[in-house]
């Protein structure tokens, strides 16, 4: 009788409630399992324990789902990313899916830099610029798992010296974890052996309405940052930093990202809407803060963002065309989502007045970025 009376208070509870989670349709692991460069590539899930869901690669590290709730419970994939391991190795479109970018994230002016009256030269992949380490960075390396549990996976990578034209073996550590609290947790950490140029991001797409659902154009955007650094007709930086007030850049107040993408103005035609780099108004330097939010209206799910870097770079996928069918059978459309990487700024080995990148050996590159989500 006992028992009776507990199972009908307990289904009592899950119809009142709502709260049983679904099943998520999760990518089979063996459409990842790949030997390439050597070394296997696999698929690895991770769970928060409080409802929020991950699937990653050893290839790139990439994110090839992310699983979070609305405000009614219902869950979706909110990331953009492809069904199988071939199509990330034999991309089109867009290469850097859910990725670690490096050596270097964002661009280097005419593929070059010097270091101690040395100059080094990279493969040019990017409008006559290098881009997001060079067409071969490490978004296109299988790393090494050296530990995985239930919330947290542990990757490493040794960089050569001279990989992509990049001085110093390098060598990388980088921690995903989902926390209780619904954070996708990123830590990095990286030596070298001769001063070389560092900076490593994440460059997930985000769609919060779900992949393939829609346009981000009435997601609201808060991006902490008085400044940014305006870019020439290729994206790289003039070396200046401007005010965001008065210009369609000013996201200090959460604001759609459709609401003044499409006016006449100069930075946005050289972006093709937002492709830029914002200059963080931080608190306290190298301390996590927050420091961007975004929240998807229809859905209530709302991501933050925490860093502790100088810069973040916002994408408004505007290079999507929809040519590309992703995970479900849906197409990659038109500013169907948005990166936030946060990073130094583009082209900082050529801009003294921008914060360093340079590591040389005995110091160790550290760096962390959360993204929490929530529903509201």
């Amino acid at each position: 009788m006992k028992k009776l009376i507990y199972l009908a208070i307990l289904a009592l509870l899950v119809s009142c409630t709502g709260q049983k989670k679904e099943k998520l349709p999760l990518l089979d692991a063996k459409n990842f399992e790949k030997e390439y460069q050597g070394k296997k590539i696999s698929l690895y899930t991770l769970e928060s324990g409080n409802g929020l869901t991950m699937q990653v690669t050893n290839f790139g590290i990439r994110v090839v789902t992310l699983f979070a709730a609305d405000k009614n419970g219902k869950y979706e994939d909110i990331v953009l990313g492809h069904p199988n391991i071939d199509e990330y190795i034999n991309y089109q479109g867009e290469r850097c899916l859910g990725s670690i970018v490096g050596r270097y994230g964002n661009r280097i002016a005419k593929g070059t830099f010097t270091i101690d009256s040395v100059a080094y030269h990279f493969p040019l992949n990017n409008n006559g610029q290098t881009l997001h380490g060079g067409p071969n960075g490490f978004d296109m390396k299988v790393w090494d798992v050296d530990s995985v549990s239930s919330n947290a996976i542990h990757f490493s990578y040794v960089s050569p010296d001279g990989e992509e034209g990049f001085p110093g073996t390098l060598k990388v550590k980088v921690v995903y974890s989902l926390t209780p609290e619904n954070e996708f947790k990123i830590t990095y950490e990286a030596t070298t052996d001769k001063p070389t140029h560092v900076n490593l991001t994440h460059h997930t797409f985000f769609n919060l309405k779900g992949t393939g659902n829609g346009s981000n154009s009435d997601n609201l955007l808060m991006i902490k940052a008085s400044n940014y650094t305006p870019v020439d007709s290729v994206l790289i930086p003039y070396g200046k930093i401007e005010p965001v007030e008065g210009t369609p850049f000013d996201f200090r107040q959460p604001t759609a990202i459709g609401k003044r993408i499409n006016e006449k103005n100069e930075q946005l035609k050289n972006g093709k809407g937002y492709d830029h780099n914002w200059v963080i108004d931080r608190k306290t330097p190298n301390d996590v803060e927050l420091v961007a939010s975004l929240y998807e209206p229809k859905s209530g799910r709302f991501m933050e963002v925490f860093s502790d870097q100088p810069g973040m770079q916002f994408y408004s996928g505007n290079f999507l065309d929809g040519k590309v069918i992703g995970k479900y059978g849906k197409a990659h459309k038109f500013r169907e989502a948005v990166a936030l990487e946060t990073q130094k700024y583009p082209d900082t080995p050529n801009e003294p007045s921008f914060p360093s990148t340079l590591l040389r050996p005995g110091e160790v590159y550290h760096q962390t970025c959360i993204y929490k989500f929530s529903a509201k």
